[in-house]
């Protein structure tokens, strides 16, 4: 009799748990990018690993073209936004890996922070003429559809039109 029973829950469970597929219904993507101005002009980074070093180092990640930025000026750490979400955030924090500062440090959004967790149009100060503007973009559609904007069509009845020459 219990094993039927744990049968019974087991089978109610499973066929009125729909909230896995309302949650796959819409979905979010999120495109985190940084844009870069130093020496050389503008650039542009497409977030995606999990840690960025930035610094006019050879080695770092993104490299900033300045004398007056540290080797290893910053450190990008890229973090869950909640417990097993899909979606995350970068946390950008002073100095190198090890936890060595920079000679300037981070001037975020006109305030100087040694750490800070990166919000859409963020703008990042490293050093003089030396900046970066944080995008986060988030692009929802629901899956199996496509966007309506791409069909349309407009329709005109030839008897719509007036003749200009009568």
């Amino acid at each position: 009799m219990v094993g039927n029973y744990t049968k019974q829950i087991l089978i109610t469970h499973s066929s009125t748990d729909f909230s896995n597929d309302l949650s796959m219904a819409a979905e979010t993507n999120e495109s985190h990018l940084l844009i870069i101005e130093d020496d050389q002009g503008r650039k542009e980074f497409s977030l995606e690993q999990s840690v960025y070093s930035i610094g006019r180092d050879r080695e770092c990640n993104i490299r900033l073209m300045s004398q007056f930025v540290s080797r290893r000026h910053a450190t990008l750490v890229r973090l869950p936004r909640e417990h097993n979400s899909p979606n995350y955030y970068y946390r950008i924090v002073d100095g190198d890996a090890k936890g060595k500062p920079s000679s300037n440090g981070l001037m975020i959004n006109g305030r100087k922070m040694p750490n800070h967790d990166l919000k859409n149009e963020d703008e990042i100060v490293f050093g003089p003429q030396v900046r970066a503007i944080y995008y986060l973009l988030k692009n929802t559609q629901r899956s199996g559809q496509t966007d309506s904007s791409e069909y349309d069509i407009t329709l005109i009845n030839p008897g719509m039109t007036e003749d200009i020459e009568d």
